[in-house]
């Protein structure tokens, strides 16, 4: 799998920027949405950020209205709900699409990476990719998995070492 810092990134801000940015980073990369039996995990997902963002790690939240129309909000209401309900501090992307014939260019690399139920494919919201510094993926976790859970906690500290 190659590197995934050259794609392009457009940012909740309309920030145009590439995953190149996280260069030296490790990244647990998320599809998040707003009305989705997930949407709690954005807590957990800024515990992990803040927990291990001195040591070179981030959360990037990538939100997507395509499993039953849970993100229907635009960008700006997106960052305010986050902001309002869950404190969040990492980086949103723009809406985007993650799977389908206008899948987004770190999703097409990313579900490269075939593990679970669906390889290949993103199941439903708060799938989670963890890249290395190196901007590989190496992990992969199906929404069920707490962003707490031990694996990825272990996850996230190998990849840290």
């Amino acid at each position: 799998m190659t590197a995934l810092h050259s794609i392009p990134l457009t940012l909740n801000d309309g920030t145009e920027t590439d995953f190149g940015s996280f260069k030296g980073r490790v990244v647990l990369v998320v599809n998040v949405a707003s009305q989705c039996g997930f949407t709690p995990q954005y807590a957990g997902l800024e515990a992990l950020h803040n927990k291990f963002r001195a040591e070179g790690f981030s959360v990037l939240g990538v939100p997507c209205n395509q499993f039953a129309g849970q993100e229907p909000e635009d960008d700006a209401g997106i960052a305010a709900f986050c902001q309002r309900n869950f404190g969040v501090t990492f980086p949103l992307t723009a809406k985007a699409d993650v799977r389908g014939r206008k899948q987004h260019p770190l999703y097409a690399q990313l579900t490269k990476f075939r593990t679970g139920l669906l390889p290949g494919f993103v199941k439903w919201n708060f799938e989670k990719f963890l890249v290395n510094r190196d901007g590989v993926v190496i992990a992969r976790f199906a929404p069920t998995v707490e962003p707490d859970s031990p694996e990825i906690i272990e996850a996230v500290r190998q990849a840290l070492a």
